[in-house]
């Protein structure tokens, strides 16, 4: 499954960046976020790859993140392993002319089991709501402060 999400943020493309970018922050936007472990190669950049953890209600998941491009300031891409599920996530960042950063994030989800296959074929648009949710949650952490990890 393909999609594309994307949203303005009131903010110069280097400040989102550097605020996007950061393992510190994802406490801040990313709903249900545990912990991130380095795993190997240099932090932040091209290749290397972290475990992040997050919980959903009762559920645990645990995720493996691999930079797989880094062309900063204009885009940066991961890939996402957990059971049952892979995820390439291509991340475009274009600012105009007043300072405003647009942010597009094209997904590809891969289901790697039987039940992941049906689930996604079930209900396709809770991928891309979870996607955008997080988006909205960062340009609020961005242009206004507004923590998750205070809620």
């Amino acid at each position: 499954m393909n999609y594309s999400t994307e949203i303005l943020i009131d903010l110069p493309r280097a400040e989102v960046l550097k605020m996007l970018t950061s393992v510190d922050n994802l406490k801040h936007w990313q709903t249900g976020f545990i912990s991130a472990e380095h795993l190997s190669g240099e932090l932040g950049k091209f290749g290397a790859k972290m475990k992040l953890q997050y919980k959903f209600g009762s559920r645990t998941m645990v995720m493996l993140e691999t930079i797989t491009k880094k062309d900063l300031p204009f885009e940066i891409h991961y890939s996402y392993s957990t059971v049952g599920m892979h995820n390439v996530q291509r991340n475009i960042f274009q600012e105009n002319a007043r300072g405003v950063t647009k942010w597009i994030s094209k997904n590809e989800f891969i289901p790697t089991s039987f039940k992941m296959r049906f689930f996604l074929w079930l209900m396709p648009n809770i991928f891309k709501k979870q996607s955008l949710k997080y988006m909205i949650d960062f340009k609020n952490f961005a242009e206004q402060n507004i923590s998750l990890a205070n809620a």
